[in-house]
């Protein structure tokens, strides 16, 4: 049995849809479909997703949502227009929609936004499994709350309880009988209240039931032909795709900024030792690049370089630092009371870097924490600084290779780039270096050729 999802460019009008119908036909041991919800048809277009957020942002402020809700509704007609389905269906959406935004009246904004940001998946499904259906195919529906996918209730950032597992493995006896239908992205709480993971979620919500029916494969279907080694966008002569990686590899380039798989979507399929398929929608055809456990690796070979921006770096100097036992955990506790996690903490006997994601960090914030840590540590030097970018070099042929920082090194000294910081994973398949924002671009490109093309 294989599980597949769907992106959101691949359900984003009647065409894409079409596509989805024939791979999921193509294929008998396509048994469980997952799907996000529509996304942008052009650069121009909006995703209903962002069209779902401006709505209940309409509501929460006594704002009429008719002419936003409306745009939603139209683009689930486009789709059922364009693959010649009944109406009945659009009426169905439009009823939920309406559903919803009624019911915002009684809840908190929390609680209203999960809800109305999951329509679109939700709805997405429900569409996907009539058009399903119209093709001859026995195929339905499957909502999260009847399927006992249970959620945390910290909305908009849940996480999925342990005892979905059991109560999710029931699905696979019915796939047997019948393609489900799953939408992605959310799950209900147990007071039945609608909770959703971290955007770009249906990513998990696929991984979680590969993981829950023990699927032979977990196939993510998004719009390029495989995972490259460097983003296109920055490198566009790059053209060569991974064929396999391990979850190691993808789980560091992920968080590093790979757009292609939620990071977070890879924990479930590794505990469960599915392997991960990322194919294209446009080319099914196409192998596409295999996550797998395990693969043998050439000594000293990189499989990706990724790179984030919008860090800020905590420098902290303290003469005798190593002494004064508690240091770091004080540190840190004055960030947690900001709800600040850090991402990275390099640090020296009289000296600590923090570094942590800029979104959130005000300068109200960073007041707040520049007195608490001079009031609190007593440091000899405090500077932060905004506008730091991550660069990772990942490869399981970097483990016990020597030469290979000093490989990396050189190629951006060659550029002019200086480093803030470098720092080696314990697992050591991979190098990060933070870099000032300004020079991302060229240090991936210098990186690249570097690593790929001499």
């Amino acid at each position: 049995m294989k599980v597949c999802k769907f992106g959101g460019s691949s359900v984003a009008d009647d065409a894409q849809v079409a596509k989805i119908r024939d791979i999921v036909a193509a294929d008998p041991d396509r048994r469980i479909v997952v799907v996000s919800a529509p996304g942008k048809r052009d650069k121009a277009d909006t995703k209903v997703t962002d069209l779902l957020i401006e709505c209940a942002g309409r509501c929460l402020t006594q704002r009429d949502p008719s002419e936003v809700l409306d745009a939603i509704v139209e683009r689930y007609a486009i789709i059922q227009r364009g693959l010649g389905l009944g109406p009945a269906i659009v009426e169905e959406i439009r009823a939920d929609l309406e559903r919803r935004v009624a019911a915002g009246a009684e809840m908190e904004a929390a609680r209203f936004m999960d809800a109305m940001k999951a329509a679109g998946e939700d709805n997405a499904a429900k569409i996907v499994a009539e058009a399903f259906r119209a093709a001859g195919m026995r195929a339905e529906y499957v909502s999260p709350a009847e399927a006992g996918l249970l959620m945390s209730d910290d909305f908009g950032n849940a996480q999925i309880l342990p005892e979905s597992y059991e109560r999710l493995a029931a699905l696979a006896e019915r796939a047997e009988r019948e393609v489900l239908v799953f939408p992605g992205f959310f799950g209900v709480t147990k007071g039945g209240d609608v909770a959703t993971f971290p955007r770009g979620g249906s990513d998990i919500t696929g991984s979680i039931l590969a993981a829950a029916v023990k699927a032979k494969v977990y196939e993510n279907f998004t719009d390029v032909d495989a995972v490259y080694p460097v983003d296109p966008r920055l490198v566009p002569e790059v053209s060569q795709g991974i064929p396999e990686m391990t979850y190691r590899e993808m789980r560091e380039l992920s968080y590093a900024g790979f757009g292609v798989f939620q990071d977070e979507a890879i924990i479930p399929a590794v505990k469960a030792a599915i392997p991960i398929n990322i194919r294209n929608t446009n080319r099914p055809d196409a192998p596409g690049t295999m996550i797998v456990h395990h693969r043998r690796a050439r000594q000293g070979s990189v499989v990706g370089i990724a790179s984030s921006a919008g860090f800020c770096t905590l420098y902290i100097d303290k003469y005798m630092m190593n002494r004064e036992i508690g240091f770091g955990r004080r540190l840190l506790q004055i960030l947690e009371e900001e709800g600040i996690s850090y991402e990275h903490m390099p640090s020296g006997i009289d000296n600590v870097s923090v570094v942590f994601r800029e979104e959130g960090f005000t300068p109200e914030v960073e007041g707040r924490v520049r007195d608490h840590i001079m009031r609190e540590l007593r440091p000899d030097n405090l500077q932060i600084e905004r506008g730091t970018a991550l660069i990772m070099i990942v490869g399981e042929g970097l483990y016990y290779t020597p030469g290979m920082a000093a490989h990396a090194t050189l190629a951006l000294f060659r550029e002019g780039i200086s480093l803030d910081m470098i720092n080696q994973g314990s697992s050591e398949i991979s190098m990060m270096f933070g870099i000032q924002s300004s020079h991302r671009e060229a240090a991936v490109r210098a990186l690249y050729h570097a690593f790929f093309k001499e």
